[in-house]
């Protein structure tokens, strides 16, 4: 009998082995928890289109939303663990959640980390109608309403619903919330008036502000935006110290063989290294993580430093989820 355990478990280990060595073999499916058409969506186009030139095979997008990203989170969790399913995700989906949802999975022992990919500062943006013209000016305005300023986001602890507890926290303004199955279709609403603001990645909001069908009033970082040098960060506008920067990274399913992951992530810090990547990204107003954070264990160790940084406001929050 041992012989035998000893046998299947010596073909299971050759079999991984062997997997390892021909992988990729057919498509490789990148889930993105948020809509098409939002930040999350266009970063994994961009480097999906990219990774497939080193790795020799298509990526595609699989776009499953829902209950904050938790539920596309849940889908590659779920998936085998062979390098054919890829979680993409951000601050929102692979941290807050966790304090949020009851997920069924851990965050942290059910996935793998594989590469930390580009950032974003948020940047606060209102609908036209809003009368301000300067940060301080829209601080007066929304502590005037009769009741609570509409805020977009895309779902109880998603990246846009964190930075409003946050801007809460810093300014005292209480905000109503308007969750949309990504930030995406929550902009649609901000252009067409329907909501007040949204606490957004700059990414998503960046190019509606330069078309002038909604209004920028700061960046939430202590250094201005290379592709948007106009807009002042919070500090210079009037709300110091509201510092928030989504970063975004890539994970796979708990056991996925490390030469898979590690094919994954030279493929990734390829595509972040290619000028035309960097421009495409740069042109969404996205920062390029430094290179010493791009291993597996750098990524690892930064999920759990924001595990540690966040889930205690959020959880002081008392945030609720319909």
């Amino acid at each position: 009998m041992r012989k035998l355990v000893l046998a299947v478990l010596a073909m299971l280990a050759f079999t991984g082995t062997v997997a390892a060595e021909t992988w990729p073999a057919h498509l490789i499916t990148i889930v993105v928890p948020f809509a098409a058409g939002g930040p999350s969506d266009a970063m994994a186009r961009i480097l999906g289109e990219h990774m497939k030139q080193s790795l020799g095979e298509v990526l595609l997008i699989e776009n499953v939303t829902g209950a904050g990203g938790s539920i596309g989170v849940g889908r590659a969790v779920r998936s085998a663990p062979d390098g054919y399913t890829i979680s993409f995700g951000h601050l929102g989906t692979h941290v807050a959640n966790g304090a949020i949802y009851k997920l069924g999975y851990d965050l942290v022992t059910d996935l793998e980390p594989v590469v930390l990919l580009p950032s974003n500062p948020m940047i606060i943006v209102s609908k036209n109608a809003v009368p301000a013209t300067s940060l301080k000016e829209l601080l007066a305005w929304l502590k005037s309403r009769p009741a609570p300023p509409t805020a977009g986001t895309a779902g109880a602890g998603s990246g846009s619903h964190i930075a409003g507890l946050y801007f809460e926290n810093v300014s005292g303004i209480k905000l109503q919330y308007v969750p949309y199955r990504g930030t995406g279709p929550a902009l649609n609403d901000l252009v067409a008036g329907q909501i007040d603001i949204i606490v957004d990645q700059t990414s998503n909001s960046i190019n509606q502000v330069r078309a002038g069908n909604i209004r920028a009033y700061a960046v939430t970082d202590s250094k201005r935006v290379a592709n948007a040098p106009e807009v002042p960060t919070v500090d210079e506008a009037g709300l110091p110290g509201f510092h928030m920067t989504l970063w975004s990274g890539l994970w796979v399913p708990k056991g996925t063989p490390k030469e898979i992951v590690a094919k994954l992530n030279a493929a990734a810090v390829a595509a972040m290294a290619d000028p035309a990547v960097q421009k495409q990204l740069e042109n969404l107003g996205l920062q390029m993580p430094p290179k010493d954070q791009l291993t597996p264990e750098a990524l690892g160790a930064w999920q759990k430093a924001e595990i540690a940084k966040w889930w205690p406001m959020i959880k002081a929050a008392n945030v609720k989820v319909d």
